[in-house]
């Protein structure tokens, strides 16, 4: 249980890149950082506008003068600050997470990063790399993957309670974009924009969050072979897609499903993970993110909730209130950045033993989200072909 006990020793020192006035996934990451303590705001390049960013900051409570005009600038000015910023948070449209994350690992800062990570594989090995040899966490914001619905799902996959695993069954197909809303929204826009976005849109910006949640259920999977078709819609989003179908095999005999898409007319988010196995099943749906629904073979299904004493114990050490109420999106991403202080902590403290059994999407996540979309454009673009996993 969360109570509001900090388990850090001193709140991390923090600073943002983008997540400006307006900025919907700003407010996300900012509450769910500040949430119980584990981050402290001190510094932003929180807008393009050097002006517009410096008065978002001062109405954040920040002092003026660590409101920069740019994120070069502001890795400058922290390094050289006896009370620099440890962690940057980089919340900016695709094309710039790489060169941005590069810079912060080479300032000597941890990151956590929107996803995509970056637009190809090689990029995000090359940060992979950096961060190793220097030590460096980096969080990829797979925010759904904080709920502990999930953690009770990967219990029960661990556990054999489902047995064999046979079917993984991935979706994430809302309906806000069902027409062109880009042509009067830039929030959408930059989204289906491939000099902004990068090779793909709903491939990168919402399966791989179901996709992510698959890979913590089912630790052991591993993709084989892919075959993905995707289409748009909406014309004007060409080459993008706005919808798209991937068959997966794994090894070992396993095989999945992933439909994404943001024509869905009529739907509200739809993200859900069925997995399948010899035994049983199991479905997580993030519109009711607060129960599992478990079906065992010959038995009556049932739904399990948040917060019961029949759970795994890991999967009640993020409840935050009793069971009953309502957990969210909020709760969900504060969970990750519990859990990605503690990373950065024992990083710096160099103490891997503390990270033993400390799940989190680091820079693993963020390479393989980034490798999966890579296939699947690979397979779409020749044709709705079978390709390799590598």
């Amino acid at each position: 249980m969360i109570d509001g006990i900090r388990l850090t020793k001193a709140p991390i020192r923090w600073g943002m890149v983008g997540g400006g006035r307006g900025s919907q996934i700003g407010y996300v990451h900012r509450s769910a950082a500040l949430r119980d303590g584990y981050f402290s705001l001190l510094a932003g390049a929180f807008d393009l506008d050097p002006d517009r960013g410096r008065a978002f900051g001062a109405d954040l409570g920040l002092d003026p003068g660590r409101c920069y005009p740019d994120w070069q600038a502001m890795f400058a000015a922290e390094a050289a600050r006896a009370d620099g910023i440890r962690c940057v948070t980089i919340a900016t449209p695709n094309n710039t997470h790489y060169p941005i994350t590069r810079a912060a690992l080479l300032a000597g800062l941890h990151v956590i990063c929107e996803k995509p990570l970056t637009f190809t594989t090689s990029e995000a090995l090359d940060l992979q790399a950096i961060a190793a040899d220097r030590g460096l966490v980096v969080g990829v914001a797979y925010g759904y993957s904080g709920h502990q619905m999930i953690e009770e799902a990967a219990r029960l996959v661990a556990d054999g309670t489902l047995g064999e695993i046979r079917i993984v069954n991935l979706q994430f197909a809302h309906g806000f974009h069902s027409a062109a809303v880009e042509h009067d929204n830039p929030a959408a826009r930059w989204r289906v924009d491939p000099a902004f976005a990068g090779p793909s849109y709903v491939l990168g910006d919402l399966a791989t969050h179901p996709l992510y949640v698959a890979q913590v259920i089912c630790p052991n999977l591993r993709i084989r072979r892919l075959l993905c078709t995707r289409q748009s819609f909406v014309a004007s989003r060409a080459p993008l897609e706005d919808n798209a179908t991937v068959l997966m095999e794994y090894e070992g005999g396993a095989v999945g499903t992933c439909w994404t898409s943001a024509v869905n007319a009529g739907a509200m988010h739809s993200q859900k993970v069925r997995i399948v196995g010899s035994k049983g099943s199991v479905e997580w749906w993030d519109e009711h993110p607060n129960q599992l629904r478990l079906e065992i073979q010959g038995e009556p299904a049932r739904v399990l909730d948040r917060g019961m004493a029949y759970l795994h114990p890991q999967s009640l050490a993020d409840d935050r209130i009793g069971a009953g109420h309502p957990e969210g999106l909020f709760d969900a991403w504060a969970n990750l950045h519990c859990r990605f202080a503690l990373a950065i902590e024992a990083h710096e403290d160099k103490d891997p033993a503390r990270l033993a059994g400390l799940r989190y999407p680091g820079i693993e996540a963020g390479v393989e989200g980034v490798r999966w979309v890579e296939h699947c454009v690979r397979s779409a673009d020749g044709g709705g072909v079978w390709v390799d996993y590598a």
